[in-house]
């Protein structure tokens, strides 16, 4: 344990640091800007936007990369400020994940008027894949917990088919069988009218499963298992999207629902739904709103995420349902190599006596705290903040061995971090046995995060918690 702490003390030092390891041109997401007007002398002082050329495209349409700009074909700027638009531009083409490189550039200059060009690379955008994945909350949970089983994986194939159009829109088909079978299709048209504002999202899925969480206790998941099936799920959903500018975006969704369970669970968990039910059909409806400012959405290092969330389910006694929630994330940069990240979390249900399919809180998807990754909190209301400085160690380009005009290098980045997480979970009537409930959360720790293309993100986390209990955690999924 003193080993640790010197560590840790020694990781901080380090932080402090304004230097790095190696002095490498960030390439992830943050390409490098080739401005001719920082080498020429200009004798103007304000430039006119000409042309604006768009080259490595040969899928996606001019327009949609057009939108990202902040900038049109005859608008007038100071010279000063010809920088900053370049790389704001590099910025918000890059975070359309359309593209693993984006450079933007002035190629030629007559007397003030100057040549933007927007050079990119395209990522792949089609995926027939072998779908496999675990179906426990993270990796830890599986592997020692479930000892690994193969029969907590979910497998099948995925097929994607990013980009169908050119206009960024996606069409996904899922067989997926294993520890749930399930079909799945989906299909994202971002912006279907002149003006680029408007856009829709239609899905339908259908899904069964044979083991259930039906209950917590202990502060972990209790599940249930038998040879038929043990639950079934059918939704059908759309939803209409409006954005109004690069950064905003808003999101209306209602979809049908139909969920079963066996007569099973409703004997060892009466509350699992509402009455005592084993069926529930119901509409649902939701807003959310999100606004990005940061350099790169998958892996902020500069500015801000804002998120919030209204959700309404049915309109009855029985299944009506509130949820109110909202997300902050805020990266503050020391200098080129270190930043401060901050994010905070809150959610509030109602009505308070509800059933427990209702009441899932911390240790489910990005509503977590690191160090408590073996458990979970229920509970009606809660809010966090977690808090991460890190440094970037090294970064890097390979030379891709296999032959490719678009993937011809691939970029990585290595960031030490250490953290510190503070979260509170309330619940009415808590399981005696769930001992974290109603009581301030804590964990800390030190890890490193591995970034590449196609917004890929490696955690390495040792974390303690206010159990006292540590170990070494492994993510794969980006929380941003």
């Amino acid at each position: 344990m003193k080993l640790l702490r010197i560590f840790f003390l020694l990781t901080l030092i380090y932080f402090s640091r304004g230097d790095t390891m190696a002095q490498v041109k960030n390439t992830v997401g943050n390409t490098a800007i080739v401005n001719q007007a920082d080498s020429t002398q200009l004798k103007y002082n304000t430039v006119i936007i000409g042309d604006i050329l768009f080259q490595g495209n040969k899928k996606t349409k001019s327009f949609i990369i057009q939108r990202e700009l902040p900038f049109l074909k005859g608008d007038q700027f100071l010279v000063t400020d010809l920088p900053r638009l370049l790389k704001i531009a590099q910025q918000q083409v890059m975070n359309t994940s359309l593209f693993v490189d984006v450079k933007v550039s002035v190629t030629n200059q007559k007397d003030s008027i100057v040549t933007i060009t927007v050079d990119t690379k395209e990522r792949w955008y089609l995926f027939p894949l072998p779908y496999f994945r675990l179906i426990d909350r993270n990796f830890n949970q599986w592997l020692v917990e479930q000892k690994a089983s193969l029969e907590r994986v979910n497998y099948g194939i995925k097929f994607i088919q990013n980009n169908v159009s050119g206009r960024n829109d996606n069409l996904d088909i899922w067989l997926i069988t294993g520890y749930t079978q399930q079909f799945t299709i989906r299909y994202n048209l971002p912006f279907f009218d002149k003006k680029l504002k408007s856009g829709f999202n239609i899905g339908f899925l259908s899904a069964t499963q044979k083991e259930l969480n039906y209950a917590t206790g202990d502060n972990k998941q209790l599940f249930y298992k038998q040879e038929e099936t043990v639950k079934k799920i059918q939704r059908y959903d759309f939803t209409y999207s409006y954005r109004p500018g690069v950064k905003q975006r808003h999101y209306f969704r209602i979809s049908y629902n139909n969920e079963e369970v066996a007569d099973t669970i409703l004997k060892i968990n009466p509350l699992y739904f509402p009455e005592k039910k084993n069926r529930l059909s119901y509409l649902d409806f939701s807003y959310q709103f999100k606004y990005y400012n940061a350099d790169y959405n998958s892996y902020p290092t500069k500015g801000y995420l804002l998120e919030g969330n209204i959700y309404r389910r049915g309109f009855d006694n029985t299944t009506g349902f509130w949820q109110l929630g909202g997300r902050a994330v805020y990266a503050i940069p020391f200098n080129k190599t270190s930043f401060l990240h901050l994010e905070g979390f809150a959610f509030i249900k109602s009505p308070f006596t509800s059933f427990y399919s209702n009441e899932r809180l911390f240790g489910y998807g990005y509503v977590n705290l690191r160090g408590l990754e073996y458990n979970v909190v229920d509970g009606m209301y809660g809010a966090a903040l977690k808090t991460t400085l890190h440094k970037q160690l090294i970064s890097f380009v390979l030379n891709n061995p296999v032959r490719s005009k678009t993937h011809d290098k691939i970029p990585f980045r290595i960031y030490l971090k250490t953290y510190g997480d503070l979260g509170y979970g309330y619940a009415a009537n808590p399981n005696p046995s769930n001992t974290l409930n109603n009581k301030l959360l804590r964990s800390w720790g030190i890890g490193m995060d591995i970034v590449s293309i196609y917004d890929f993100v490696f955690k390495i986390e040792y974390s303690f918690n206010q159990l006292g209990r540590d170990g070494v955690y492994l993510h794969s999924r980006n929380d941003f």
